[in-house]
């Protein structure tokens, strides 16, 4: 009944995600971006980056985008100058960028952050359509037009209910990176906010070049092969690589060392002279381009910073849904993932049957969990799903998808946080996370802290089905002795899929609202059905448990009728008159021999609780004297051979 019961339930609970997932977007192939790099030159940066390194920042942005990309570069002050024209990312405007960054400076006067904002976005670069535009913004500060305090607040104001609200609504989007905590974090964070874009700080000019790769990563997500201890393989697919290699701690360009091993065993390293290797060296990365690489594994020499990744180009493509910048419970993230050939999404059996898709999810203090996303037999479709709803704790967390086969290997790797809504109703959240904790949490190590708040969780949920029926009746059944305990606790787990059934069932009725009301009436049903069984259930438990007792006390008086008996044949003179009693007395013996039936009836029944509930809680060493007790002065054995005799 209990299967039965957990069934329906489980049914019930898929059947929103079933349909939710049907009415997801196709996964294809995702467009070519536009990236626009607006650079704050203001005076103040003389302090929050004294030794320019937002040129070399910037370089790396250039070297990295992806040919094919729009892309142009702005800096801003009390004016607005465009450094790099925007055009489509090739040979030339790469160049032609590593150049003109050289200009970056800090000489400006202001903060014109708006006005940035508005050259930058005109009409004229993409006729007005911004559906694949990426804002990457750098400032440390905040909005300064004027020495007027009201002049710079209302300036402020233009920006957040003016200029970012129509580029939002033709579907830019913001990637804030504040350089110190100077910079107005609150404003640069509701930019990003709002435009659905990831907002950083990068707390000195040194972690400046990775707050503005994970800008980029967010704004054009490429394709990784991940790095295996000291390497990583390159498969025939792959066309061409970029080895971005940031420099470990303490390490300056005077001592910086690294090598790379073909897998020939031939050694590059920074003045090879090779035709189709590029490489360069800037102030805490080396980045390292090669054309048509040899297949196998390539090794690393040289220390490997935090961030370091290599990035491909190949005509076999492992894409992922999009991840927003955060979410929370109520809002969770659905990922998935499927694999393209010629703009063509692969489903073979053969190709994805070989492959080992897994997600891990990293968090800031180094702990991470995975799980594998792919399972015996491939998706008909080709996508690999998955749901992250639930995590540990508030804060940011890294998720990498890594698909390794016999020969291809490629990851995907973003930052996304998670976040716990301000005034949200205690009781519904934690059931509606409930249900998908296993899935995140079946992650291994991580899966610790999901394991231990299920419980927690699932607390409070055996109270609210219980204030259904009346309080009295709910309050003995704890109180009932050890051997039904079992009983009791199987309710109690089958309580907390049910609750959180019907929170979940809640929660999609405000994005369903056309059938999920008959779903959720249904499961009502159902778990109204199952509970009366359960109480049932828990009725019969009771009733044995009487009887048990019962019987316990036939046998107490089949234990006292023996000294009845005893206490007869102590008066002589009333022995001829006891006579038809010492008849009736037979008559007693096969009452205690109905009982006997009695006592058989509980040995049809599983004796293991009995014995086990025996050995627990009696010590047996009171029995070793049954055999001295036949010898004790009482002479009750001798009393109970009169009748006997008498019988004869």
């Amino acid at each position: 009944m209990q299967r039965f019961f957990l069934q329906l339930t489980l049914i019930i609970a898929l059947i929103p995600g079933a349909l939710w997932a049907q009415s997801e977007p196709e996964l294809t192939v995702p467009e070519q971006s536009d990236v626009r790099i607006i650079v704050d030159i203001s005076g103040s940066m003389k302090e929050t980056d004294p030794d320019n390194l937002r040129q070399p920042a910037v370089r790396l942005l250039a070297r990295m985008l992806p040919e094919g990309t729009t892309a142009g570069v702005w800096t801003f002050g009390q004016y607005v100058n465009m450094l790099v024209p925007h055009r489509e990312v090739t040979g030339a405007w790469r160049e032609n960028a590593i150049a003109e960054s050289s200009k970056i400076n800090s000489v400006a006067l202001r903060t014109n952050l708006g006005k940035a904002i508005e050259v930058a976005s005109d009409d004229y670069f993409t006729q007005g359509q911004l559906g694949h535009t990426h804002f990457i913004l750098l400032t440390d500060g905040n909005v300064d037009v004027s020495d007027s305090p009201t002049a710079n607040a209302e300036e402020e104001s233009r920006i957040l209910e003016h200029i970012i609200p129509q580029l939002i609504s033709r579907g830019a989007t913001f990637h804030p990176v504040a350089l110190s905590n100077q910079a107005d974090a609150g404003f640069l964070k509701k930019l990003a906010d709002e435009s659905g874009g990831r907002f950083q700080v990068a707390e000195s000019a040194d972690a400046l070049s990775r707050a503005f790769l994970e800008a980029l990563n967010a704004a054009v997500p490429q394709e990784q092969i991940p790095i295996e201890g000291d390497g990583f393989s390159v498969d025939g697919e792959v066309r061409e690589f970029t080895a971005l290699v940031f420099w470990g701690a303490g390490e300056t360009g005077d001592t910086r060392e690294m090598a790379l091993l073909r897998p020939d065993g031939q050694r590059l390293v920074l003045d090879s002279g090779e035709p189709n290797v590029r490489w360069a060296r800037e102030s805490g990365y080396d980045l390292v381009t090669i054309d048509t690489p040899q297949a196998g594994r390539w090794s690393i020499e040289g220390e490997l910073g935090e961030g370091s990744r290599v990035t491909v180009v190949s005509d076999l493509k492992m894409v992922v849904s999009p991840l927003p910048p955060s979410f929370s419970a109520e809002n969770p993230v659905d990922l998935n993932v499927a694999f393209f050939e010629d703009q063509k999404k692969v489903t073979s059996p053969d190709f994805l049957g070989v492959l080992n898709v897994s997600l891990t999810i990293t968090a800031e203090d180094g702990r991470s969990g995975t799980k594998v996303l792919s399972a015996e037999q491939p998706p008909e479709d080709g996508v690999y799903s998955d749901a992250i709803a639930k995590l540990p704790s508030a804060g940011l967390y890294k998720i990498d998808v890594i698909a390794d086969g016999k020969t291809f290997a490629r990851k995907f790797s973003t930052t996304t946080g998670f976040t716990v809504l301000e005034g949200a109703d205690a009781a519904p959240v934690p059931e509606e996370q409930a249900s998908p904790v296993p899935e995140v949490e079946g992650v291994e190590p991580v899966a610790e802290e999901p394991v231990e708040a299920e419980p927690s969780a699932s607390k409070p949920e055996p109270s609210a089905p219980e204030k259904e029926p009346s309080s009295p009746e709910s309050k003995p059944e704890p109180e009932i002795t050890a051997p039904i305990d079992v009983s009791q606790a199987e309710p109690l787990e089958v309580q907390s899929p049910e609750s959180s059934v019907d929170e979940e069932d809640s929660g999609f009725e405000f994005s369903f609202p056309l059938w999920l009301p008959i779903v959720a009436g249904g499961g009502l049903v159902v778990l109204l059905v199952g509970w009366f069984a359960l109480k049932q259930r828990k009725s019969r438990t009771e009733a044995q448990e009487k009887a048990a007792a019962e019987r316990e006390t036939l046998e107490d008086l089949e234990e006292e009728l023996p000294t009845l008996e005893a206490e007869i044949p102590d008066d002589p003179e009333e022995l001829p008159e006891l006579e038809e009693p010492a008849d009736e007395i037979p008559e007693l013996q096969p009452e205690v021999e109905v009982t006997e039936p009695l006592v058989e009836s509980p040995e049809q029944a599983p004796d293991e609780d009995d014995e086990e509930f025996g050995l627990e809680d009696f010590d047996l060493s009171e029995f070793d004297d049954l055999p001295d007790y036949e010898e004790d002065e009482d002479g009750q054995p001798a009393k109970k051979s009169d009748p006997k005799d008498q019988k004869k």
